[in-house]
């Protein structure tokens, strides 16, 4: 009987299997076959390169910038913007007054298109923009920046944007997990003399552990992937390759430079720089369990 079970759940089953591997293990196939060619534009003739794709990204300065450069976002962004949303969600979850109108507000970066907001910042970040304005009330005279085209600040105006973009949506998921909590157990902390601080890093932190990791997972795959979008339509992955992520990386030597190849070689390697890092990221969270 339980045979028989088990057949017919396979049957139920076969046709997410049959569709998983088309879309999911059919790209990942071709992706890793496609860095082993030498392929200038989709009409043209492929040949096979083998692993020289691979090695001449490998003696490049670009590739070694790009990864760099992805670190550094990766590994400044998330240990800031988790704790920061963690703490600004734990307020939210206290329905302080306008409460509502702070959600709204939390989660309209993440309503706003990407080419809105590169619009926005590149406002906000040219030499006559806001910020530079700002600064000059402020009496930094003669303050001239190019945010963004300068190589010492440009990653770090994509950094504050990612920021920006990521820690009022993140907060209010944060604020409707906590929401689930029972209140039974907040009350009990309070008459133990529990304070806020304690509650929240102590018993609430704790408790959404699980989920923190789901969240940091996704503002990870987010940073590596969808951050991209945004370094293209700002900078363009410059001045020089100041901006450049592999995500960069990828687009450009795909649709700028014409090398198919090259560019899908540098996507094994952003596919497998995001395996490690949401294994990383799991372990880790398992680890503070």
């Amino acid at each position: 009987m339980a045979k028989i079970k088990s057949e017919k759940t396979i049957i139920f089953a076969l046709p997410a299997i049959i569709l998983y591997a088309s879309f999911m293990i059919g790209p990942l196939a071709a992706m890793f076959y496609i860095s082993t060619l030498k392929w200038t534009y989709i009409i043209a003739p492929p040949a096979f390169l083998g692993l020289d794709n691979y090695r001449n990204m490998f003696e490049s300065d670009a590739f070694w910038t790009s990864l760099k450069n992805t670190l550094i976002l990766v590994g400044t962004l998330l240990p800031i913007m988790i704790p920061l949303a963690f703490m600004v969600g734990y307020y939210l979850s206290l329905k302080p007054r306008g409460h509502r109108i702070l959600r709204v507000l939390m989660f309209t970066p993440g309503l706003i298109s990407l080419s809105a907001t590169a619009m926005v910042f590149f406002a906000v970040l040219t030499p006559p923009g806001l910020l530079n304005g700002t600064l000059n009330n402020l009496g930094f005279s003669n303050e001239n920046t190019a945010w963004l085209g300068n190589t010492r600040t440009a990653l770090a105006s994509i950094w504050f944007i990612n920021l920006w973009q990521g820690i009022g949506y993140t907060a209010v998921l944060v604020t409707a997990r906590i929401e689930n909590i029972p209140r039974e157990i907040f009350e009990a902390a309070r008459l133990d003399g529990a304070s806020n601080w304690n509650r929240m890093w102590r018993i609430t932190w704790p408790i959404i552990l699980d989920y923190i990791g789901t969240i940091t997972m996704l503002q990870f795959l987010w940073t590596i992937f969808g951050g991209a979008g945004l370094i293209i339509l700002l900078t363009g992955g410059g001045p020089g390759y100041a901006t450049t992520t592999l995500g960069v990386l990828v687009y450009g030597k795909a649709f700028s430079e014409n090398q198919l190849g090259y560019s899908q070689a540098a996507g094994v390697i952003l596919f497998v720089f995001g395996l490690v890092g949401m294994i990383l990221i799991k372990r880790l969270i398992k680890a503070k369990d």
